[in-house]
């Protein structure tokens, strides 16, 4: 094979770049331009009013060539990450001084207005940033909120959501705005739309929901058919595009959901009261309107705007309980409802879908927002049912909009797409999967997906199924919105979507204004839609960071009432610094580190088996084994848990080979992570060592 070409950087030396701004705690910045390039050191000097995660451009002022670092300095801040704070007031020569909290350098801001009430100089504020303009020396703030000390957890519970850039207030324009919406039903507006309200219809939510934004409705029509309908709340009736709350909303592009509370990307205004589709209540919705059979079949379907009102609020549990019993409210209607649904649902996967199963952990709290129990949430048949109906309106919306042309070109639409597995990351794991038996056809895209189906059927009840779940998810390409619309691997799905949240999720508003923009036959070519389709996508996965980073948060806290007690626990991940080890009865995951286990052996990992093995004992700590740990430290400012492994005698199977322990030996795993590192040392990384 040919080597490959040295690629010689040709950065000119006054070129411009931008990226993503990253302050290490030394004061260095470093910006990733996500073009696969090297990163580019900015001094402090240099940041230019710049924070830490910023979007900046930057000027190159000292190009790589000859092995040099790349240096540049900001010359504009693109975006903000964040712009409210969490610190402390200090009053200094008749003028306010805000101090952030951050383990990164940041200026000291400057209060705009003195705050109205007497301030605790040892108490924590918000403050918003204003302005940072090239005249002023200083960040100009604005005091948001005077935040109560006893309220410790929801102190640490914003500072989540604060750092990752979601703000914790709409403005006041925005909640004027919202205030000023009515829900009236005008006889010119009921016109528009298709009256649903004398149609049997129920929504289907966890107990604790305060926002129902879709709803089923079913009515049956001769020979043997039925019109099921998906209706989901009509928000862009109520947020026109440009208007305050559409912008704010844009901002946040999701809503945040921590173990103990909501960060909405709307006011409760929209997102419980005017489109939250209460029982009993005439409200405003966007529905795809099915005929089927009793077999689930889809015979065809209608999309438009509706009317409806809702005859019961379901919760999980209740329906669960007729699907298994029977009886209950309607349960004629839901059994039919499930039994399509259940069709639907080994439809999608006999053409190719992948079956992952997941758990969800719930925390139950007192009074005060302290974790005082953990309950793992399974995916029941009731969760299912709703499951199969709203991927089935998000399918069919994007397969209608997919056929549509302007000017002969695809119309510019935010499809949510998924990626075929990675051959770097599959690779790895269909060899680890062939340890344990399993064979994969790699082929082509659909032998790969029948095998993992194959492959999970087959563990499900093994010791090895938790463990060969989670690395295969890992394997997994992240699903992102996008306009090229290149299908949804996971799901099997050619064309997909996402419709059915528009209360909490931005792209859905963005599918209903295009859908109907082609039902009037009046599209517009949004030039910028990929740069919106990427901001959600990153307002996504900011938003899942701060829901992982709560819910460690809470695991911590819940387990700092168990120190020094002994629990059983799987092992959840593996790296040179030791094994991540999840515990069975309450799924709280702790770091056994590599210097507690050297107490006992000298181990080393192996890449290719996921594992630690002990060179003088072959003693063997592999992802999925049970392992017993004892709580050792919790820390909530690390948000860490520390676990120290209680030797037991080892089962079958937890003892290495003489081939591991002769390539244990031989060193041929690297002491740190590297870049192409298989999925084990990458979840390592994910994890972070503090």
């Amino acid at each position: 094979m040919m080597p490959k070409k040295q690629k010689i950087n040709k950065t000119p030396r006054r070129s411009e770049v931008s990226g993503t701004l990253d302050i290490t705690r030394s004061g260095l910045g470093f910006v990733n331009t996500g073009a696969g390039d090297s990163d580019v050191l900015v001094r402090p000097s240099d940041f230019n009013r710049a924070f830490h995660g910023d979007k900046v451009r930057v000027q190159i002022t000292r190009d790589g060539m000859g092995g040099r670092k790349r240096e540049g300095r900001v010359v504009e801040v693109l975006q903000r990450k964040t712009v409210q704070f969490m610190g402390t007031l200090r009053q200094h020569a008749g003028r306010w001084f805000f101090l952030p909290d951050s383990d990164k350098p940041m200026p000291h801001f400057v209060l705009e207005e003195a705050p109205a009430e007497p301030i605790d100089e040892e108490g924590k504020v918000i403050v918003k940033l204003v302005r940072w303009d090239r005249d002023d020396r200083r960040p100009i703030g604005e005091l948001v909120e005077v935040v109560a000390m006893h309220d410790l957890h929801g102190l640490a519970m914003k500072d989540i959501l604060m750092e990752s850039g979601f703000p914790l207030q709409f403005s006041d324009d925005a909640m004027e705005e919202a205030a000023r919406l009515s829900d009236h039903i005008s006889a010119a507006e009921a016109r528009k739309r298709r009256d649903f309200r004398e149609v049997l219809t129920f929504t289907i939510d966890p107990v604790d929901a305060r926002d129902f934004d879709d709803a089923l409705s079913i009515k049956p029509l001769p020979k043997g058919l039925y019109e099921v309908g998906v209706h989901i709340a009509d928000v862009s009736h109520f947020v026109e595009e440009g208007s305050v709350l559409d912008e704010e909303a844009y901002e946040r592009a999701t809503s945040v959901y921590l173990p103990d509370r909501v960060n909405p990307m709307l006011p409760e205004r929209i997102s419980n009261e005017l489109c939250s589709l209460r029982p009993h209540e005439d409200k405003f919705t966007f529905s795809a309107v099915f005929i089927m059979n009793g077999k689930g079949e889809v015979k065809e379907h209608w999309i438009g705007r509706t009317l409806i009102h809702s005859n019961h609020r379901f919760t999980y549990e209740e329906v669960q309980d007729i699907i298994e019993t029977g009886e209950g409210p309607y349960a004629e209607e839901v059994l039919l409802l499930n039994k399509m649904a259940r069709k639907l649902r080994k439809d999608r996967f006999d053409k190719g879908a992948i079956n992952f199963s997941s758990q969800e952990v719930r925390f139950k709290l007192d009074e005060t927002g302290k974790p005082i129990g953990i309950v793992v949430k399974e995916s029941k048949e009731s969760h299912q049912l709703i499951e199969e109906f709203m991927l089935l309106a998000n399918r069919t919306v994007a397969e209608f909009v997919a056929g549509v042309r302007v000017y002969d070109k695809p119309l510019p639409f935010p499809y949510r797409v998924h990626d075929q597995p990675d051959e770097e990351k599959l690779l790895p794991f269909i060899a680890f999967a062939r340890k344990f038996g399993y064979q994969f056809d790699t082929t082509q895209p659909d032998a790969i997906a029948a095998s993992f189906n194959a492959m999970l059927k087959a563990a499900q009840g093994t010791p090895q199924q938790h463990v060969l779940e989670q690395l295969g998810i890992r394997t997994m390409a992240k699903a992102i919105y996008t306009k090229d619309n290149i299908g949804h691997y996971g799901l099997g799905f050619e064309h997909y979507c996402h419709f059915t949240s528009p209360i909490r999720r931005y792209p859905d508003v963005m599918v209903h204004r295009l859908l109907q923009q082609v039902l009037d036959d009046k599209m517009l070519v949004d030039k910028k839609m990929e740069a919106r389709c990427k901001h959600c996508s990153e307002r996504e996965r900011a938003a899942m960071e701060a829901e992982r980073a709560a819910n460690k948060y809470k695991q911590v806290e819940f387990m700092m009432d168990y120190l020094g007690e002994e629990f059983d626990a799987v092992i959840s991940g593996v790296s040179t610094f030791g094994f991540w080890a999840e515990t069975v009865a309450h799924k709280c995951e702790g770091l056994v580190s590599m210097k507690d286990l050297n107490y006992h052996d000298d181990f080393r990992l192996i890449e290719s088996d996921y594992s630690l093995v002990g060179l003088r004992s072959g003693r063997k700590f592999r992802m999925g084994d049970a392992v017993r740990i004892k709580v050792v430290a919790a820390s909530l400012e690390k948000r860490q848990l520390d676990y120290e492994w209680v030797p037991q005698q080892a089962k079958a199977g937890q003892h290495a080979s003489p081939e591991q322990l002769q390539e244990a030996r031989a060193g041929q795993t690297k002491k740190r992570p590297s870049k192409g590192a298989p999925i084990a040392k990458k979840l390592a990384n994910k994890r972070g060592k503090k």
